[in-house]
């Protein structure tokens, strides 16, 4: 009993040091199929899941969805101190409890030589040194002076990595929300385009696929390095990180599919970035195909209405999509790259996709603000053309 105890102790310890290691310090993808944060991830999100869509009210669900992510983080720190506790007082119980404790006086039995063991792992992990437990052998002393070790390099990770996972939180966050007024909330491809149709908006276009690209590298590095970001939403129910690379592929897409030129070939840059950090993290969550192994079979995100409707809105460049078949098939062939991925994310984790076009809202203020600077700039050119000219003898 006490040589299975000793093993079992020491798969907790290494389960969760291995974990907490490629968790928190490895920089790459974290792998096998047998972790705990996996397992814990697995475990905890589809019943959140289930619960959360029983939920009608949309904005309540979104608030149960938005809670997991910060909870689960405080949960799986909880469950590696709560493991190695395990681990370490199951390493007690193999020494033969090797401790004199005064409630152990008038009781022998093995479960509470056991509470003691675990009492003895908790105060020596987190390092309170309490000393009503005084050891009796080298040995359970020299465990004890590792597991207080063990407990500050704990604590000093978990102080650690707060920090980075939030830095890289705020950092996404910033140019989703620029996101809003290039694109719109939700944010869609041809509201990108439309807010883009002045003089000189190629070079802008350029500039914010350039930006995009440099953010998906970004979303590539920290998310699969730390998944656990994916679960954090935005601050807006109309915003998510998934929503906002989905419209910038759909851009590109469209820019690729139709328009020539230098934003063209930007267009190619950010849309292999964009894709390469969308697939990636398709692939840490395992959504790419379905359990059966067959392919995703997903609902099509440009019927032939929304088509339609995208041509409208294109303005004078509809014709060179909806009036060449063979840019229309580009589009078609260029959506399949990354779609399937981007429908799996979004059943996963519970994020919608952005629509092609977005229907027309009442007060929007993207279009309000243009009207309004219309008019200022109708007024001041009316203006000049009113104001009389002058001579100035003295001057000539």
């Amino acid at each position: 009993m006490q040589v299975a105890a000793f093993i079992a102790g020491l798969l907790f310890c290494l389960g969760v040091a291995l974990d907490a290691f490629q968790t928190i310090i490895l920089p790459r993808r974290p792998t096998g199929r047998f972790r705990i944060t996996r397992i814990f991830f697995i475990a905890t999100w589809v019943p959140w899941v289930l619960m959360a869509d029983r939920v009608t009210d949309k904005k309540l669900r979104g608030q149960i969805y938005s809670i997991y992510g910060p909870l689960s983080l405080l949960l799986l720190l909880l469950l590696w101190a709560i493991l190695l506790i395990f681990g370490f007082g199951l390493f007690y119980f193999s020494l033969g409890s090797p401790f004199g404790d005064a409630m152990l006086i008038h009781t022998n039995s093995a479960w509470a030589q056991f509470d003691t063991d675990l009492y003895v792992s908790g105060t020596t992990l987190f390092t309170l040194g309490l000393g009503d437990v005084v050891p009796h052998s080298l040995l359970a002393r020299a465990f004890i002076i590792f597991e207080s070790g063990v407990g500050l390099g704990f604590v000093a990770l978990v102080i650690g990595y707060l920090p980075v996972l939030y830095q890289a939180f705020s950092r996404r966050e910033i140019n989703v929300a620029l996101l809003d007024a290039r694109a719109g909330s939700p944010p869609n491809a041809a509201e990108l385009l439309r807010r883009h149709a002045f003089e000189g908006s190629e070079e802008a276009l350029i500039d914010l696929l350039e930006e995009w690209e440099r953010w998906s590298a970004e979303i590539l590095e920290s998310h699969i390095s730390y998944p656990l970001l994916c679960y954090y939403r935005s601050q807006h129910d109309t915003q998510s990180w998934l929503a906002a690379l989905v419209s910038i592929l759909d851009t590109c897409a469209l820019l690729i599919s139709v328009i020539e030129g230098a934003h063209s070939r930007q267009a190619q840059l950010t849309f292999v970035m964009s894709r390469h950090a969308l697939i990636d993290i398709g692939e840490v969550f395992e959504v790419l195909e379905r359990k059966d192994g067959k392919p995703r079979t997903d609902p099509d995100r440009l019927p032939s209405k929304d088509f339609y409707h995208l041509c409208e809105a294109l303005g004078e460049n509809q014709l060179r999509l909806c009036g060449d078949p063979a840019a229309a098939k580009r589009l078609h062939t260029i959506r399949a790259l990354y779609e399937p991925a981007a429908h799996g994310l979004s059943d996963y984790l519970r994020l919608p996709l952005p629509v092609w076009v977005a229907p027309p809202k009442v007060n929007d203020q993207w279009s309000i603000l243009t009207r309004m600077r219309t008019d200022a700039a109708t007024a001041l050119k009316s203006a000049g053309d009113r104001t009389p000219f002058f001579h100035d003898e003295d001057h000539g």
